[in-house]
């Protein structure tokens, strides 16, 4: 494996996405919705302007449980599937390049461009509110940046592991689409479901484990539990023991969920 070969396609896919305005239109979403949010999100109660950071980075959480998976999923899902259909797959496997290179040069690629696009329209709105905020609510909301790149990688991760299985990029969106609404609304409702059936009898031991199964779960509860305002107002805090709470242990569990799907796909691709 050739470090020169990885960054050249690496380089390739992040430069395609600059070129397209794709970084741009993410990190103007991302600006966007994350002002909204800081300003006007207590306008409901009739009040306008920043009030809390931490009340402010839970809401962008719940916004990026949502936006950051989608955004992932439809950029990796035809990373290889979409190189096999339009011909160019095995052009690129007839160069000195090997199968581990291209798939790791893909991802990063890609991965590079989501965490440009991501830290570029939240730190924007840092920037702007640098001089309302603490330092303390800045390393908060850096945390958040650093935790919701950990998370769009995971689900990117998950793209690309599809997208060598898929047999063609109709099958590969239609996977990436019921991915996103597996994780993302169907997992916890099923949790939820399990535990009112059997009164809180099958399931409330290992209720916790199994919210580490999934990376959006990962992602709300290592911002929750880091943030004191809002740690009362989240049902998990009761049943998720403090000792699975610790940031670098989430934070191992969110590399994880990047490394074992771009492991899963390599392997595959490799056959």
């Amino acid at each position: 494996m050739e470090i020169e070969q990885i960054s050249t396609i690496a380089s390739k896919e992040f430069w395609d996405r600059i070129r397209n305005r794709w970084v741009l239109a993410v990190a103007l979403v991302f600006t966007a919705f994350a002002l909204t949010i800081a300003y006007f999100g207590a306008a409901q109660q009739g009040s306008i302007g920043l009030r809390s950071i931490d009340v402010t980075i839970a809401s962008l959480v719940s916004l990026v449980i949502y936006l950051i998976p989608l955004i992932a999923l439809i950029l990796g899902f035809d990373a290889i599937v979409g190189e096999r259909e339009r011909g160019s797959l095995d052009l690129l496997l007839s160069m000195p390049i090997t199968r581990l290179e291209l798939i790791l040069g893909k991802f990063f690629g890609l991965a590079a461009a989501l965490t440009f696009s991501t830290v570029a329209g939240f730190g924007l709105v840092a920037i702007m509110l640098s001089t309302q905020i603490d330092l303390n609510g800045l390393i908060h909301y850096f945390g958040f940046m650093l935790s919701s790149v950990l998370l769009g990688c995971a689900f990117l991760s998950l793209a690309v592991m599809l997208s060598v299985f898929a047999a063609d990029r109709a099958r590969a969106s239609g996977l990436a689409i019921a991915m996103w609404f597996f994780f993302v609304l169907v997992f916890d409702l099923l949790l939820l479901g399990a535990l009112v059936v059997t009164g809180g009898q099958w399931g409330g031991e290992i209720f916790p484990y199994l919210l580490l199964a999934n990376p959006a779960d990962v992602f709300r509860i290592l911002n929750i539990f880091t943030l004191a305002d809002v740690r009362t107002m989240y049902g998990l805090v009761t049943v998720f023991p403090p000792m699975l709470a610790e940031p670098w242990l989430l934070g191992m569990v969110m590399v994880a969920w990047i490394v074992a799907p771009l492991g899963i796909a390599t392997w595959r691709f490799r056959q």
